[in-house]
């Protein structure tokens, strides 16, 4: 099978993980302080705080940034979590349609933001990897006064005019995803970087049940605000910490991957989503190609899964999804979005891709699809 994506571990990410096993500390311990500072040196953010997942990681920030009835800019072209967050700290989510690229237009944004004065804060997420155009981003946040959030799930790695992406020189908050299909993994993870001291002391309270441990006697502890057990083992940690040695060596790789992608589909139909961007840090490669149909699509899913090659979709519209049809959200002035849907598809990159599989994805899709180059 070849999926669209997978993790790569190899002998030290073992070893690492396996040294924690025989040590004292299996959670809260000594491994997620060096996995936060070493996520701080490699995005040159001045504080990370490592939790149970991507979806954690918003949802912790979301309840730091926004307050109830806030209204969000934000893409529709995302995994639920990204929207939901807002839901979860009481704000509402405004679905902005998106560019060719798959993110979200900041153009559009900025059409929202003169006819109204009511709007808080930009959730903007980097899709596949590719940074959105953090200079129009930084001047929406100073005209506008607006609080930025980067949905960074698909952009460790990533860079942009202003160093790596996490660095939050434009955003008060940038999040991370540590998911197996991620560009590193820490099997299940995610974490929270900012260069705001407050926020992060905030963050390390919600992280841990809302308690601060401080008071008169060693064993008080104080329960500040509502919170969560949203912490991160250090088992997953020591992982984390040998996978990120080896993360510029893995965005070499799908690079080269995505090269020959846009390579081979030159001058037929499938067309990448964007021309080849070294700053993307390429957690996706997505393609668009005419379809007629999601029946046509979903053919093309099926005949390729016969032949061992897992296509997938990122994303099914978070307005057209049930919930929030509930909530009253509509497709409206989704355009984009909605061509995006119908032609748009993944195909399989990751770092243990070999050439000979990449080939068999590139020939089997072309002779499926009864494509030839000129």
């Amino acid at each position: 099978m070849i999926p669209y994506g997978k993790q790569h571990i190899d002998k030290e990410d073992e070893k690492a993980v396996l040294e924690v096993l025989k040590s004292d500390y299996l959670t809260t311990g000594p491994k997620v302080q060096e996995f936060e500072k070493a996520l701080c040196k490699y995005t040159n953010a001045k504080y990370a705080i490592a939790v149970a997942n991507g979806t954690a990681a918003l949802h912790i920030a979301s309840l730091i940034l926004l307050k109830k009835g806030d209204l969000v800019l934000t893409t529709p072209n995302s995994f639920i979590a990204t929207s939901n967050s807002i839901l979860y700290a009481g704000a509402r989510p405004v679905f902005v349609d998106i560019k060719e690229d798959g993110n979200i237009d900041l153009d559009k944004c900025e059409k929202i933001l003169k006819n109204f004065n009511s709007i808080k804060a930009i959730y903007v997420v980097h899709f596949s990897g590719n940074p959105v155009d953090m200079e129009k981003l930084k001047y929406l946040k100073e005209k506008y006064n607006l609080t930025i959030l980067e949905d960074s799930a698909h952009a460790i790695g990533a860079t942009y005019q202003y160093g790596k992406i996490g660095n939050c020189k434009i955003s008060e908050i940038t999040t991370f995803s540590f998911h197996p299909v991620k560009n590193i993994t820490t099997a299940e993870g995610g974490a929270i970087l900012t260069n705001n001291e407050e926020i992060y002391k905030k963050a390390l309270i919600l992280r841990n049940h809302g308690i601060e441990k401080k008071g008169k006697y060693v064993w008080e502890y104080k329960m500040k605000d509502l919170g969560f057990n949203y912490r991160i083992t250090d088992i997953q940690c020591a992982l984390g910490i040998s996978q990120l040695k080896k993360l510029d060596r893995f965005i070499k790789k799908r690079q080269e991957i995505a090269k020959k992608y846009e390579e081979e589909f030159k001058n037929t139909p499938i067309k990448p989503l964007y021309p080849f961007n070294e700053n993307s840090a390429y957690h996706l490669y997505v393609v668009r190609y005419p379809f007629q149909s999601l029946e046509e699509k979903n053919q093309l899913f099926i005949k390729l899964r016969e032949k061992e090659i897992f296509l997938q979709l990122h994303y099914i519209p978070i307005p057209s999804q049930p919930y929030y049809q509930k909530l009253g959200y509509t497709m409206d002035n989704l355009e984009e979005m909605k061509k995006y849907y119908l032609e748009a598809f993944s195909l399989p990159i990751y770092y243990d891709l070999t050439q000979k599989k990449q080939s068999y994805v590139i020939n089997t899709l072309k002779e499926t699809l009864k494509l030839q180059s000129k």
